[in-house]
């Protein structure tokens, strides 16, 4: 009986070992093609690193171009319209302190000053109505007259549609 255990034995045992290489190949390769993946995900992701632009080039980019269109908008001056003399009290002067103002626009766009000369009426009341809502000491001051530039060139610029006013002109500034 030993004898006929042998056999089946020597089967069983040669059996399993032949087995175990082929499992642990099989887990060789698994493991090699897994190492392979991740660092061909890592390949590819330094190679997308490199091709997508940094933050400091971006930025750097944006700037110039900034500065170009600055520069081109300095040289380009718009065409520059005219308007009537303004003298009107100041507020809060009971007609003691008057200001002379003479004011030109300057335009962005070739149609505005069609448009402007159609609604100079408008332009003429509304900048009156702003003049003559600002104080002796509003006007005084240089950052006064700036503020006041904005809102005219603002408040006139909210019902333009044709074209923009890029910037007013103070050619004559007096006040008593």
């Amino acid at each position: 009986m030993a004898e006929e255990n042998a056999p089946a034995a020597e089967a069983a045992s040669s059996g399993g070992s032949g087995q175990k290489p082929i499992l642990l190949i099989a887990l060789a390769v698994i493991n090699m093609l897994i190492v392979a993946g991740v660092g061909f995900m890592l390949y590819k992701g330094k190679q997308k690193e490199a091709a997508e632009p940094k933050i400091e080039d971006v930025i750097k980019g944006e700037a110039e171009t900034q500065h170009k269109e600055a520069a081109e908008e300095k040289e380009v001056v718009g065409k520059v319209v005219p308007l009537e003399t303004f003298i009107v009290n100041l507020a809060g002067s009971k007609g003691r302190r008057v200001a002379k103002v003479n004011i030109e626009l300057e335009l962005k766009g070739d149609k505005a000053a069609e448009e402007i000369d159609k609604r100079k009426a408008q332009i003429r009341d509304i900048i009156i109505i702003i003049l003559s809502s600002k104080t002796y000491e509003e006007v005084s001051t240089r950052e006064g007259r700036d503020s006041l530039k904005n809102e005219i060139k603002d408040t006139i610029n909210s019902f333009l549609v044709q074209g923009k006013i890029s910037n007013v002109l103070f050619t004559e500034f007096l006040y008593n």
